[in-house]
């Protein structure tokens, strides 16, 4: 039993003796009863709603209600004085002996403390870093990255079943590119003069490491061969050496992910396929041309019919496209078909970390995860403001492309694990945070 529990018995407690008096009516329900902090801390340590929530039913004020379980709140050991506030709230101020006593408890229950059965063994799918793999993760990605585990760590601690998971994002023309960039570094690693990194590639010297190792275990075999001949292979390979150091970097602030999907897996398996039969046999999906959108225009709006999925029907703006006029399949829809494949693995409950620049996406998959489950499933979005660097008292900007970003073991390495961890859930994970290298 917790403060708040505990705190909420002897409130139910002293209400029954109160009505057992006549001061209260009888038979009086006490679920919608409350204890909680305080909003202000200056308002106490403990405060419960109990007077608001009982005055209809007891045909009585609020106030006089809680004037009356004052006294008896008063009297319990744990308490140093009572106030009364507002229409009727109840705040407690607890003894110092009383804190000190939960000290003891905590020392005495060691890493047990605060362990329950809240979550009934409920499972809970909380995915988070995710980060496209094409290079060391940074030190924006260090936040989210914290934020997911601790959240997955204190769901475990209450009793839920949690699978914590890292989406591998390996379809798109980001990894694409990576394997070009790879096969770049592989002919300068056979001797080749390759001269400027071309813009838009992946210029980063970690890159190079990747090169020498493809030179090493192909020889010359790809040098002159044509891009669709190696691409695949490249992809394949680069992606895999990239996620090896993911995982290393993830180890080093102490995190240790149960799974690692793929995209490109799950589009080659057929599971966009699959979600997308799922929708249209509910009748969600229809071909449809949208209204062009105000602002910068989305990369998969186009002026012309579209497959679309009544986004719309379930709580968001506008419907959207899951498949181009080309006839192939938009990001979206690979991300519904993701949240299928956790949903039809028995996950109805899934929390899904983003960084703040997503929060455009988070209506659209929510009423995604709603629809395609039938309402089965929930899926909850936490967003994270990006950690702002600064460097010489100016702000710097990170891009892999470019090459100029810290990384996550840089930072893990000059601060230490704990230290990044605690830094980084100082703050609440929608909120501003700066880090000044210097």
């Amino acid at each position: 039993m917790n403060i708040h529990q505990s705190f909420l018995a002897d409130i139910c407690t002293a209400i029954e003796s109160l009505a057992d008096g006549g001061s209260l009516p009888g038979g009086l329900d006490l679920s919608r009863i409350s204890v909680e902090p305080p909003r202000e801390t200056g308002h106490g340590d403990v405060a419960t709603n109990a007077a608001l929530v009982l005055a209809k039913a007891a045909k009585m004020k609020p106030r006089d209600i809680a004037d009356a379980l004052a006294p008896m709140l008063g009297a319990l050991d744990a308490v140093e004085r009572v106030e009364v506030a507002g229409p009727g709230f109840i705040n407690l101020h607890l003894t110092a002996a009383f804190w000190r006593g939960q000290l003891a408890e905590i020392l005495l229950a060691g890493t047990a403390y605060g362990a329950s059965d809240m979550g009934g063994g409920e499972k809970v799918n909380v995915e988070y870093v995710s980060a496209n793999p094409t290079g060391p993760l940074h030190v924006a990605h260090a936040r989210g990255a914290v934020t997911g585990d601790a959240l997955a760590s204190l769901l475990a601690k209450a009793g839920y079943d949690v699978t914590t998971e890292y989406y591998i994002n390996d379809a798109g023309a980001q990894v694409e590119t990576l394997a070009r960039s790879a096969h770049l570094r592989y002919r300068e690693a056979l001797g080749e003069e390759i001269g400027e990194i071309p813009e838009g590639f992946y210029p980063g010297e970690y890159m190079i490491a990747v090169g020498e190792a493809l030179a090493e275990r192909d020889g010359d075999k790809w040098r002159d061969a044509p891009e669709e001949d190696w691409i695949d292979a490249f992809r394949e390979f680069t992606v895999a050496r990239m996620m090896v150091d993911v995982k290393a970097d993830l180890a080093a602030v102490g995190i240790e992910q149960d799974v690692f999907t793929s995209e490109r897996g799950l589009v080659d398996a057929g599971a966009v396929d699959a979600v997308f039969a799922a929708l249209e046999e509910r009748s969600l999906i229809y071909i449809g041309v949208l209204e062009p959108p105000k602002g910068k225009k989305p990369d998969d709006w186009e002026p012309r019919p579209q497959t679309l999925f009544k986004a719309s029907d379930f709580g968001d703006d506008v419907d959207r496209p899951m498949k181009k006029s080309d006839g192939s399949w938009t990001y979206f829809a690979n991300d519904i078909a993701y949240h299928f494949d956790k949903y039809k693995r028995g996950y109805k409950t899934m929390i899904d970390i983003f960084g703040a620049d997503h929060g455009g996406y988070v209506k659209r998959m929510v009423a995604a995860v709603a629809a395609m489950s039938g309402g089965e499933a929930d899926l909850d979005i936490k967003l994270c403001q990006m950690v702002h660097l600064k460097k010489g008292g100016e702000p710097m900007r990170m891009s892999k492309r470019a090459g100029n970003f810290v990384t996550l073991r840089d930072l893990v390495d000059e601060a230490g694990k704990d230290v990044v961890r605690f830094m980084m859930l100082t703050r609440k994970n929608d909120s501003q945070m700066e880090f000044d290298l210097d």
